[in-house]
């Protein structure tokens, strides 16, 4: 039995990087800290640099440039991340060097990455955690900032649209099964993938989760909208198609509601789900914390309401929202 916490964006770049300056390296987790303790592994998206390079990038405009000093790896030790995706649009914020910086502090702090490297290989390659007895393997890729995009002799992220072609779902077919054959009992997939404040998945996003998971993937973990989105159990495994924003700076948008957020808990029992349990959580500068009413029951009910969308029945007890496996 394994349980996996699983957390979208944390930024601690611009004004959470000053922020935590002055905090003890717990404070951004508040009263989420001991269910984050009590996971057998954590899993988040990096959404920043980690360099002290401050020369952005500068082949293609950009609007933010999100980089945060060492200092903040305190912060990702404190919460006992084991991995990070760094496929997303903001890893090479600071260019080749900030990447190649952010990679080598997180191997010194011991917390495994994927989805961004040297080559095109090595940004391809899975991080491998272990907990449980079993071998977890992460897979990360993005569709955001094209320009980023690894070859296999230039550094950058594991950039791959989202496609249903057979040439894609061929080399993500390969790319599982070989994971696989490297020893893996659990695959997560990750995904940084398409454009803010959308709050459900377009059509073909769904069916491209879908195929992840039939050819093979034990786990699809989405992020990227700033969003929670509604939640999918295919073929009995879960699909995250949005795992919104967990700690930032953001401005906060007053209808959309981008503080809005939830720890998600997933459970296997071998390669079987058996749970999946979703924490609520509310934003607030540079911190998360448990939400407390009535804003819990505002975000439950819209979560129960999304999930319900895609044929998922999320029950409410103790203050979160449960699905359990109807044998479990």
């Amino acid at each position: 039995m394994i349980t996996m916490a699983l957390a979208g964006d944390v930024m601690l770049g611009r004004g959470v990087s000053r922020a935590v300056r002055n905090m003890a390296a717990s404070d951004p987790w508040g009263d989420l800290l001991p269910r984050l303790a009590a996971a057998d592994l954590f899993i988040v998206n990096l959404e920043c640099a980690i360099t002290d390079h401050d020369r952005p990038w500068s082949r293609g405009w950009k609007r933010f440039h999100f980089r945060g000093g060492p200092h903040v790896l305190k912060v990702l030790a404190a919460a006992g991340v084991d991995a990070v995706s760094v496929a997303n649009n903001h890893t090479l914020d600071f260019e080749e060097q900030g990447l190649f910086d952010t990679l080598a502090h997180l191997d010194r702090a011991g917390i495994g990455h994927a989805g961004a490297g040297r080559t095109l290989a090595d940004a391809a390659a899975p991080a491998w955690l272990e907990a449980g007895g079993q071998k977890v393997a992460l897979i990360a890729v993005t569709d955001n900032e094209a320009g980023f995009a690894a070859t296999p002799t230039s550094a950058g992220t594991h950039y791959l649209p989202v496609s249903p072609s057979r040439e894609t779902l061929a080399y993500l077919a390969d790319l599982i099964a070989s994971t696989r054959r490297a020893g893996a009992d659990l695959v997560v997939f990750s995904n940084h993938w398409g454009p803010n404040m959308v709050d459900r998945p377009p059509a073909h996003f769904r069916a491209f989760a879908r195929a992840i998971v039939e050819l093979g993937a034990d786990l699809y973990f989405g992020h990227s909208a700033h969003l929670v989105q509604g939640v999918e159990i295919h073929r009995g495994k879960p699909i995250l198609y949005d795992t919104g924003d967990f700690i930032d700076d953001y401005a906060v948008d007053p209808l959309m509601r981008n503080d809005r957020s939830f720890l998600f808990l997933v459970t296997f029992d071998g390669q079987r789900l058996t749970r999946l349990e979703l924490i609520p959580a509310s934003l607030s500068f540079a911190r998360v914390a448990i939400a407390q009413e009535p804003e819990r029951a505002t975000i439950c009910r819209r979560m129960k309401a999304l999930s319900a969308e895609l044929g998922t029945r999320l029950d409410e007890r103790d203050g979160v929202l449960l699905w359990v496996a109807e044998d479990g």
